[in-house]
C-alpha cells in the first residue's frame, strides 16, 4: 500500500478521486492500492521549556536563556489532532511507500516532515510538488514524484525558522516581560514582529518630529500652457518675488522641441505581497484577508500556489499559456486578440532564473463559476493581469518644449498615447493608477504645435506649496517595507532584488501584522497603522540594533534562503542566534531604568497550533501572577485614553469632546448632545468604557 500525506482533508478528497482511493474510511480514503490521508496543518509543535525541565515552567530571569541541547517535537495537546495523527501513524507502518503531498513550500514541508518524524516512518518517502491542484496538475504530479532527500535543504532552513524563532520568542517575551512589563502584562518578542514594529515606531517619530516649510515654485504661462522654472524651488517669498518682477512684460522665447517616442510595459503578475498590497490599495483589505481569500481561490483550483514571492512564469509554462487563455471563457473578448496570433515569449514574464519553488500567481484556466462575492473580485485582478502581460507594450508620444526668459530657463511636457497595448485590458476600469504602472512623465496633456525660435508674451507667477510629512504606513505599505527591509522602493527591478534581504517570508508576514494588532502595540485609524504607546516605549526599550532593525533582521533571512540553497550551514545559523540570545539577556538584566511598559495583554497561553511563528506562541510555562495595584483617580480629561486610536487623550471643545491626535488623523468626535459636557473626567471614562 501507498501512502499520500496531505495537508488538508479537502486536498485530500481531490487527490484520492485522481488515484481511485474513493471510498472513505475513519480519516483516510482506500483504493486502488492507494491510502490517502490528512493533516490539519500542524499536528505537531517545537516543544515548550517545560517539556526539558520542570525549572523552566516558571517564568524566572535565573534560568535565562533557556537553550535546550537538542529541539524536539511534540503532539500539539488536542483531541482532534491527536486523533487524525493515530491514523496517520497507524497507516504508515503499514505502508511501503509514504508520498508527500503537502503544500509545495517551506512550511509544508515542515509540517509533514514533523508528522513523519512523531510517527517513526521506515519506508521511503516521495514527494509530489504541484503548483496548482487542477486535475491534470496532479496527475502531471504524481507522473514525476521527487525523492525526498532532493527537498532536505528546504526542510533545514524550515527548521532553522522555527529554532530560531523559538530562541528568540521563548527567551525575548519572558526576559521583557519579567523586566519591563507592568504587573501581569506580556511583552511579546520575536524575530520578525520586533523589527516590523520598528519601522512603525520610526514612522511615528519621523512624522511627529516633521516640520512643514513652506516653498514656492516659479511658472510662466505661454501660449495657454504652463511652464515650470527648471531652477528649483525657493524657500523664501521675498527671492521668489524678486525674481518674478525681473521677469514681467519680458518674452519668452522658444529653446527646444523634442519628440520622443516611448513605451511601457504590463504591470508585472502577481506575487502575494503585490496582490496584498493591491487589494488593500483598492479595497482596504487586510493582509490575512487577502490571503485567506487567494488560498480559497487556489483551493477551488481557479488559481496557481498562492504563497509565492515571484512575479515571474518558468519556460516550461510557454506552451501551455494559449490553452489558459483559451479555457478563460468569461474573457474571450480580451483573450480573443492574441489566440489569433503567436504569443510572444517575453523575458519580463518568463525566466527560469528568477523562479524557485513556485511561478507567479496565475489562473489555472478553471471557470470562475464556483466562486462568490470577494472571491470573484479577486479572480477577476489576477485574471485581467495575466491576460495584460501578454499583450504590446503602451506606445506614446511624449513632447518636451525648453523656454527661456531673461536667461532663466523654463520647461513644458506633454504626452499623447499612440497605441494603448496591454491598457486595453483595462479600458473602462479606472486600472492601473500606481504611480509605478503609468507612463514616466505622467502628464497627459496634448501641447500645440511650437517652432524653435518663436517667442511672445508670458505670464509669471508663483505657486505656493508646504512640504509634506511621511506618510504612516498602510498595510499595504508596510508590507513592501518588509519586503525591502525597511527601504521605500518604487522600481520593480530593484524590488526584486532586494526580496532576498526582506523580513519575514511572503506567507507569515500577514500574520506578523495581525500578532501587533493582538498584541496592541499598534492600532489602525481608517487606513493608516500607528504605533500606540506601548509599542513606542517597546522599542525604546529595547537596545540590540540586531533585534530591531529591518535591515539586519533581513540579513538574517537571507541566510535562511541560503540554507533553502544549500550554501550556508543551519547549524551556524543556530549558533549565531544562541550567541545573539545570550548578549541579550546580559545587556537587559544590567539596564537599572526600571522603565515599566503596560500593554494590557496578560494572556501567555499556548496558541495550541504549532504553527505560530516569531513568538507569537506563548513563551510558554506559568507566567508571573498579576498583583492588584489601586488604580489612580481619574482627574483630568489628559487621563482618558482615546477610545479610538488608543493612543491620544481626551481634549474638551466648544460643542464637543475630541481627541488630542486630531491632527494625526483621529476622527473622533464625542457630541455634547450624546456626552454632556458637565461630565467630569472620571464619569466620562466610565462611559466611555460601558459604550
Amino acid at each position: 500500500m501507498k501512502l499520500c500525506i496531505t495537508e488538508k482533508p479537502s486536498v485530500a478528497k481531490d487527490i484520492a478521486k485522481i488515484l481511485g482511493a474513493d471510498a472513505p474510511r475513519g480519516g483516510y480514503f482506500e483504493g486502488s492500492g492507494y491510502c490517502v490521508t490528512w493533516t490539519f496543518g500542524h499536528l505537531c509543535q517545537l516543544k515548550e521549556p517545560h517539556d526539558y525541565t520542570e525549572g523552566w515552567k516558571r517564568w524566572s530571569l535565573g534560568v535565562l536563556p533557556m537553550i535546550p541541547a537538542k529541539f524536539g517535537i511534540k503532539l500539539i495537546p488536542e483531541e482532534s489532532y491527536e486523533k487524525q495523527f493515530h491514523v496517520i501513524e497507524t497507516l504508515a507502518a503499514q505502508a511501503e511507500e509514504i508520498i508527500n503531498c503537502g503544500d509545495a513550500g517551506q512550511e509544508g514541508e515542515l509540517i509533514q516532515r514533523w508528522v513523519m518524524q512523531k510517527a517513526g516512518v521506515k519506508c521511503p518517502v516521495k514527494r509530489l510538488w504541484i503548483s496548482s491542484l487542477t486535475d491534470e496538475s496532479i496527475r502531471e504530479g504524481f507522473a514525476k514524484l521527487e525523492p525526498e532527500e532532493k527537498f532536505n535543504n528546504l526542510y533545514h532552513a524550515g527548521l532553522s525558522r522555527a529554532i530560531g524563532d523559538w530562541i528568540l520568542g521563548m527567551n525575548g517575551t519572558r526576559l521583557f516581560s519579567l523586566k519591563y512589563s507592568s504587573p501581569g502584562n506580556v511583552l511579546s518578542i520575536g524575530r520578525v514582529q520586533t523589527p516590523t514594529l520598528a519601522l512603525i515606531v520610526q514612522r511615528h517619530f519621523e512624522v511627529e518630529r516633521f516640520k512643514p516649510e513652506d516653498f514656492w515654485e516659479l511658472k510662466s504661462t505661454y501660449r495657454d500652457v504652463t511652464f515650470n522654472a527648471t531652477s528649483g524651488r525657493f524657500t523664501s517669498l521675498e527671492e521668489a518675488e524678486a525674481v518674478l518682477e525681473t521677469l514681467r512684460d519680458k518674452p519668452m522665447t522658444i529653446k527646444d522641441v523634442q519628440q520622443k517616442q516611448g513605451r511601457e510595459s504590463a504591470p508585472r503578475l502577481f506575487d502575494l505581497t503585490s496582490l496584498q498590497v493591491e487589494t488593500n490599495k483598492k479595497w482596504g483589505w487586510t493582509a490575512e484577508q487577502t490571503l485567506r481569500l487567494i488560498q480559497t481561490l487556489y483551493e477551488k483550483k481557479v488559481t496557481t500556489y498562492p504563497r509565492v514571492d515571484t512575479t515571474y512564469l518558468s519556460d516550461d509554462l510557454y506552451p501551455k499559456i494559449p490553452d489558459i487563455l483559451g479555457r478563460m471563457t468569461p474573457y474571450s473578448t480580451l483573450t480573443a486578440t492574441l489566440l489569433g496570433g503567436k504569443i510572444e515569449k517575453s523575458k519580463k514574464v518568463f525566466d527560469n532564473s528568477k523562479v524557485t519553488d513556485h511561478h507567479a500567481i496565475i489562473p489555472t484556466g478553471q471557470s470562475p463559476t464556483v466562486l462568490v462575492g470577494d472571491e470573484r473580485k479577486l479572480y477577476h485582478l489576477i485574471a485581467l493581469r495575466f491576460i495584460a502581460v501578454f499583450y504590446p507594450d503602451c506606445r506614446f508620444m511624449t513632447t518636451t518644449v525648453l523656454g527661456e526668459v531673461e536667461e532663466r530657463q523654463f520647461k513644458a511636457s506633454g504626452k499623447v498615447i499612440t497605441s494603448p497595448g496591454w491598457r486595453e485590458v483595462y479600458a473602462g476600469t479606472n486600472e492601473p493608477k500606481d504611480k509605478e504602472e503609468t507612463t514616466p512623465d505622467g502628464d497627459d496633456k496634448i501641447l500645440p504645435e511650437f517652432a524653435v525660435g518663436e517667442l511672445g508674451p508670458q505670464e509669471p507667477s508663483l505657486l505656493k506649496k508646504t512640504t509634506q510629512p511621511p506618510k504612516y504606513y498602510t498595510e499595504g505599505t508596510l508590507l513592501r517595507a518588509m519586503e525591502s527591509a525597511g527601504k521605500t522602493v518604487d522600481d520593480e527591478s530593484l524590488r526584486e532584488a532586494m526580496k532576498e534581504n526582506g523580513i519575514g517570508r511572503p506567507s507569515t508576514r500577514a500574520s506578523i501584522i495581525e500578532t501587533l494588532f493582538k498584541r496592541r502595540y499598534i492600532t489602525r485609524v481608517r487606513k493608516n497603522i500607528m504605533a500606540t504607546q506601548a509599542g513606542i516605549d517597546l522599542i525604546g526599550t529595547i537596545k540590540e540594533e540586531l533585534l530591531k532593525s529591518a535591515k539586519l533582521t533581513g540579513l538574517w533571512e537571507n541566510k535562511l534562503r541560503r540554507i533553502e540553497r544549500g550554501d550556508y550551514s543551519a547549524a551556524q545559523f543556530i549558533d549565531e542566534l544562541k550567541t545573539l540570545m545570550n548578549e541579550i539577556v546580559i545587556n537587559v538584566l544590567s539596564d537599572n531604568s526600571f522603565s515599566k511598559i503596560n500593554t494590557g495583554v496578560t494572556e501567555a497561553k499556548s496558541s495550541g497550533k504549532g504553527g505560530a511563528s516569531d513568538g507569537q506562541a506563548s513563551a510558554g510555562g506559568d507566567k508571573p501572577k498579576p498583583t492588584k495595584p489601586r488604580a489612580p483617580r481619574t482627574t483630568k480629561f489628559e487621563q482618558v485614553t482615546c477610545p479610538q486610536c488608543g493612543q491620544g487623550h481626551i481634549l474638551k471643545g466648544r460643542t464637543a469632546f475630541g481627541c488630542s491626535r486630531y491632527k494625526e488623523g483621529c476622527t473622533l468626535r464625542l457630541n455634547f448632545t450624546d456626552y454632556p459636557e458637565t461630565l467630569t473626567p472620571a464619569k466620562l471614562a466610565k462611559k466611555l468604557k460601558k459604550s
